[in-house]
């Protein structure tokens, strides 16, 4: 056994322990702890990307935020999170672009020049000042994981690390980093996070980080105006989009939805900023007001076929082990998001614009 082995030793870093070990390391784990073994290696490789971007001068310009912050950071969501979702400073990227340093533009011409520089920018700001951090941090972990360039604006990063542990193949042996640029991430802060596996298996040394991470409040009132745009679209953004529903039950249950339902300054911010870069229409075509659905009429649960649709993506993330043993049935995700919807509406009565 690995702890046998190990017994009376100072702690071995995981990526200099042999991958016999590390295999028999991951299924003593899952048996203890539950989860799947290929997503606590996936977890591992999170938190070492991490580690390696907030360990460099990069990370200065960066805030983690989304879902695997959530997760990781705040421990608001007993799912496992694989995306890293990070916000290079707007102020960094585009500069000159900026009125006074303002992040909001002021006309709508000024935000098509800024999301135009955004997306020319992005791609060459990421390879000249991450793609370098992550190869030197492979090469001194004696890892020859690859990294590749993605998304439809190349504003990814997918580093596809050798797998000892593999699943249904919903979560891929990947850790995929997405990057924007039309925001400053604030509020944020510095935290430490773990990986899952460290409390299983104490004789081994795992990576740790201390990200900039976005206050849960934000991702709050992110997340449900992104629910409030599907359920008005009615169509998938791709899979796993269930997750938003899922992870804001889990904000709900936490102090932060007290505190992000009485911060009606950050959420007409999300409001502002959601209206000057995301604009989007509902299925009539019609303009989406986000100030609106703050101020009392967002909608959580969408009808029909858009339903079927996000209960399958669901179904999906359960197969796969990404939610933990226990996890609420579908149906229950959007009773509690019905609640959630008539609790938001009536806290802003009074307040809609």
């Amino acid at each position: 056994m690995l702890s046998a082995r190990k017994a009376g030793k100072l702690a071995e870093a995981w990526f200099w322990l042999g991958a016999r070990d590390r295999a028999e390391a991951l299924e003593v784990a899952a048996a203890r702890c539950g989860r799947p073994a290929h997503l606590l290696e996936k977890d591992i490789w999170v938190v070492w990307t991490l580690a390696a971007l907030y360990g460099a001068p990069v990370g200065k310009s960066l805030t983690f935020k989304g879902g695997t912050s959530l997760s990781k950071v705040y421990r608001l969501i007993d799912r496992f999170s694989e995306d890293v979702d990070l916000t290079c400073d707007i102020r960094e990227l585009v500069p000159d672009l900026l009125r006074d340093g303002n992040p909001i533009p002021a006309t709508g011409s000024q935000e098509k020049k800024i999301s135009a520089a955004v997306r020319n920018r992005l791609p060459g700001w990421i390879e000249a000042n991450v793609t370098p951090v992550l190869r030197a941090a492979l090469a001194a972990s004696g890892q020859e994981a690859t990294l590749t360039v993605a998304g439809s604006e190349n504003e990814k990063l997918l580093l596809v690390y050798p797998a000892l542990k593999t699943g249904t193949g919903y979560a891929a042996a990947n850790v995929q980093l997405e990057f924007g640029a039309r925001a400053t991430g604030e509020p944020h802060k510095a935290y430490a996070v773990a990986c899952d596996i460290a409390a299983e298996i104490p004789e081994v040394s795992f990576p740790t980080a201390t990200p900039t991470v976005m206050a849960a409040e934000r991702t709050f009132w992110e997340k449900a105006t992104a629910m409030h745009v599907y359920c008005l679209q009615g169509r998938l953004r791709g899979e796993r989009y269930s997750r938003h529903w899922y992870d804001l039950t889990a904000i709900a249950v936490s102090p932060y939805f007290t505190s992000a339902l009485a911060d009606r300054a950050l959420a007409r911010q999300v409001a502002e900023h959601k209206t000057a870069f995301f604009a989007a229409k509902d299925a009539q075509g019609d303009k989406i007001d986000y100030f609106r659905a703050v101020s009392g009429a967002i909608e959580l649960v969408p009808e029909a076929e858009a339903l079927a649709a996000l209960g399958r993506d669901y179904a999906a993330m359960l197969k796969d082990g990404l939610l933990a043993r226990g996890a609420p049935e579908f149906a229950q995700v959007m009773n509690q998001c019905r609640e959630i919807e008539a609790r938001i509406n009536a806290a802003s009565e009074g307040v809609r614009t």
